[in-house]
């Protein structure tokens, strides 16, 4: 019976089919189209939850362009083969090439007697004599402390009239009428900006070690430091719109807000990042072109991005000029691998030759002419090359597959993926700005939202210097330790001395330098 009911349905829509040829035609080819686009949200969807993260083009992909295949084969063999590796010249040979450990680190010995039966010799019955020894280091772990630091303010007054009392003062505090101390503030701020330990998970560390600290009271500590430092983000904020180029990026940070509907919204923290490494996020609450526009104002240089919408009415109106990302090009690409592999393989070779140049002069080093030399001798022919297998392949694949949508995004941005060939100030692609957003991408795992806007622009500020301490090789502990116990008396106009990319650590003081002692304990 369902079989007979499925035949009467058929019989019945093909009386409703035109009958014009072309329009069949046209039918076929939309029909066609929809189920390209379809498969191909599968094979991504698909991938996002079962394959492989990675973009390396597969090796065991054979391409019918043996030109390209016989490239491709040379860098697989290349990769089978065992890297040969030259020998280091040992430091230590108890280490046996091993790196040493820190020589700063303060250091326990233990020295170890043999026994007393194998101090005579055996065969002349003589006391032996110490003739050298070895040594052995361990690494071990001595978990965090507190220590309560207590100001003990004497007080003078004149004797006869028992008037004029003098007070010792109080040295700046981060928090005056609080019993947290910069090391302790740097350590919270260290743990969830940078670490991405939620504060919940932070206050049971605390709770081991004997000292009870509720998540309220942290989240007000966290707020007082983010005003503390948030003139710091601001002269970032200026520094930035004074480079010759920008790098920048937006991702999504759940917020909570009893005024919007549902539990969360999606807010939005953009990165902005210049030549100097310094770093600013900005948080929005929507994705909308106010953004960059309201954050970039009348900047006029290069700005390094994705094709996203929300970039264009800043670039028609400003005079910034745009510069695309070839890696979101090549990662389109990528993504067509599973739907048209031929033609995204040779795709992928060909932006692979453009990385073989970065690479390359990253390598040797080359200083700002050699780059653009080797970029408008070798790199300018490959683009081309892609340019006209673009308009090749155009004519070839369906409007809605992965490979045409990929075609038209290359296309599109064309003059803004080439524009990294005319300067060597840019890059080939905006990976840095995608590198620095994944703080907030494993952070936001971590504690899942913030807990309001003002937790969110709070959470910015501390964002931006944690990432330019990064980019500038500075611990973050370190940095908001020093800085946190200055910011509050330094003078405003040497505000650049405590920015991440002019910052230097202090001088050890004599309170820093007492370490433990080296102790000797002798074990029979």
């Amino acid at each position: 019976m369902p079989t007979q009911q499925t035949n009467i349905t058929a019989e019945t829509s093909k009386e409703h089919l035109p009958t014009s040829v072309d329009t069949l035609q046209e039918m076929v080819l939309t029909l066609l189209g929809q189920i390209d686009d379809l498969s191909g949200q599968l094979h991504y969807l698909k991938r996002q939850l079962f394959g492989k993260k990675s973009e390396k083009l597969d090796p065991q992909q054979r391409l019918l362009f043996e030109s390209l295949y016989s490239e491709v084969q040379a860098k697989i063999d290349e990769q089978r083969q065992p890297k040969v590796k030259k020998p280091k010249a040992r430091k230590n040979s108890n280490h046996k090439g091993r790196k040493p450990l820190p020589a700063n680190l303060p250091r326990e010995t233990i020295e170890i007697e043999p026994d007393q039966d194998e101090m005579i010799c055996s065969a002349c019955n003589n006391e032996k004599q110490r003739i050298g020894s070895e040594e052995t280091e361990k690494l071990e772990y001595v978990p965090a402390s507190f220590k309560v630091k207590k100001y003990i303010r004497h007080k003078y007054a004149c004797k006869q009239c028992q008037n004029n009392i003098s007070i010792g003062q109080l040295p700046p505090m981060a928090i005056d009428k609080g019993i947290p101390g910069e090391g302790l503030l740097a350590h919270i701020i260290t743990s969830k900006y940078c670490d991405h330990a939620p504060l919940n998970r932070l206050e049971g560390i605390l709770r081991r070690h004997g000292v009870d600290i509720t998540v309220s009271t942290m989240c007000g500590w966290v707020g007082k430091c983010a005003d503390l430092l948030e003139p710091l983000v601001n002269r970032m904020h200026e520094k930035i719109l004074q480079s010759p180029k920008i790098n920048t990026d937006d991702t999504r940070i759940p917020v909570k807000n009893k005024k919007r509907k549902g539990s969360t919204y999606n807010g939005y923290l953009w990165v902005y990042i210049d030549d100097k490494k310094n770093v600013v996020f900005d948080f929005t609450p929507t994705r909308s072109r106010e953004g960059p526009i309201k954050f970039l104002g009348k900047y006029s240089g290069f700005v390094q991005a994705d094709a996203y919408s929300g970039y264009d009415e800043f670039f028609n109106k400003g005079k910034a000029a745009e510069v695309g990302c070839n890696a979101h090009a090549r990662r389109k690409f990528e993504y067509a691998m599973d739907s048209d592999p031929v033609r995204a393989a040779r795709m992928m070779v060909l932006y692979g030759r453009l990385y073989e140049i970065e690479s390359r002069a990253k390598k040797e080093k080359y200083d700002s002419t050699q780059l653009l030399e080797a970029r408008q001798r070798e790199a300018m022919p490959i683009l081309d090359e892609i340019k006209s297998v673009l308009h090749e392949y155009k004519k070839q694949v369906l409007p809605k597959s992965p490979m045409c949508k990929a075609i038209n995004y290359a296309l599109n941005q064309w003059e803004a993926l080439n524009r990294y060939t005319d300067d060597p100030i840019l890059d080939i692609d905006n990976n840095i700005a995608e590198r620095t957003l994944r703080m907030v991408v494993i952070g936001r795992k971590n504690y899942m939202f913030a807990g309001s806007e003002a937790g969110a622009e709070r959470a910015a500020i501390i964002y931006s210097l944690v990432a330019s301490c990064k980019l500038n090789s500075h611990d973050p502990f370190a940095y908001f330790n020093d800085v946190l116990r200055r910011v509050s008396t330094h003078p405003a106009d040497k505000i650049d001395e405590l920015l991440p990319s002019n910052w230097e650590p202090p001088k050890s003081s004599a309170e820093d330098d007492s370490v433990i002692k080296d102790q000797i304990v002798k074990v029979a």
